[in-house]
């Protein structure tokens, strides 16, 4: 978090707010933010009388375009951007501030402090880390269903775990995936490899439609997210496997369950998402069995 969606309206919101603004000079309390330069000093001069022109996406990175220069940021948990007067107080966890001539100032805040900057000129930016290995961007025209299905290729990679693969697919978190894999009815665990055309052009559709439907809605507040106006997502009320574990499904009524796949919380409905018969010996019952339980106990009130 944040995953497309929100990166996506955190760059229109940052388009309407610094676009023609001028940097008069930069602070940066976080040095450890700074990845190219690493010097603080230095990055604060490369930057010093520049323009923003833009604020364009590469996947879940910023490119804030400005003369002669691109910074790429990465949000990664929690940093985020808010544009200031230069007397508002100024919020604990606020790491880098880039003070405009007119007075106002964009504030780059991290209680996590995971994200990163980088400085390029233009067009290096797509060559080198962190963008240069990034893979299809799934709402822009190029992602076909063709594209799609020479991504997924013979691999046989668990479905769930290759569309996190920023490498694959870029922009998808662990929301959108649960979100696209229960819309096209497909259990995390099937093997890229096995799925049928139809299954495929079922995802296709399932990711473009579920990452849209978030865009218009400004994303998913599930935890500190907001815009660079500081205003919450809402696609989060729209959610119909993510974090539901024990609810109902919407399409069936089944009880939706969460589990672990490569590493992550998965949720799914056990009837619109049937795993592959030819894996579901190889499951066993135990799964099943410890999901069932855990929504119980959810639903009689006792803790796990």
């Amino acid at each position: 978090m944040p995953e497309l969606p929100e990166v996506e309206t955190v760059r229109r919101t940052l388009n309407q707010l610094i676009t023609g603004k001028t940097i008069s000079r930069v602070s940066v309390n976080l040095p450890r933010i700074l990845q190219k330069p690493d010097d603080p000093p230095l990055f604060a001069a490369m930057l010093e009388g520049r323009t923003f022109r833009s604020v364009e996406r590469r996947g879940k990175f910023l490119r804030l375009v400005l003369d002669e220069l691109v910074l790429v940021s990465h949000l990664r948990m929690e940093g985020r951007y808010g544009l200031y007067n230069e007397d508002d107080p100024t919020e604990i966890h606020t790491h880098v501030i880039f003070h405009f001539t007119d007075g106002t100032e964009l504030r780059y805040k991290d209680v996590r402090q995971f994200g990163t900057m980088h400085l390029f000129f233009p067009g290096e930016e797509l060559q080198a880390p962190p963008l240069n290995k990034l893979g299809l961007e799934p709402l822009e025209e190029g992602f076909t269903l063709e594209t799609f299905r020479r991504a997924l290729g013979k691999r046989p990679t668990k479905i769930k775990p290759l569309l996190l693969n920023q490498e694959v697919i870029v922009g998808l978190g662990n929301i959108y995936v649960d979100e696209a894999l229960h819309t096209a009815g497909i259990h995390p665990e099937t093997p890229a490899n096995e799925l049928k055309p139809k299954e495929q052009e079922l995802l296709h559709s399932a990711i473009v439609e579920t990452l849209s439907a978030a865009v218009e809605a400004g994303g998913s507040s599930i935890k500190s997210y907001v815009n660079g106006q500081g205003e919450m997502g809402l696609f989060q009320h729209s959610l119909k496997a993510y974090g539901r574990t024990g609810e109902p499904c919407l399409n069936c009524a089944t009880l939706i369950e969460k589990s672990v796949v490569g590493g992550r919380g998965t949720h799914i409905c056990p009837k619109c998402q049937r795993l592959p018969r030819s894996r579901r010996s190889a499951q066993g019952s135990t799964t099943v069995k410890q999901n069932r339980n855990a929504v119980k106990r959810r639903l009689d009130g006792s803790s796990d």
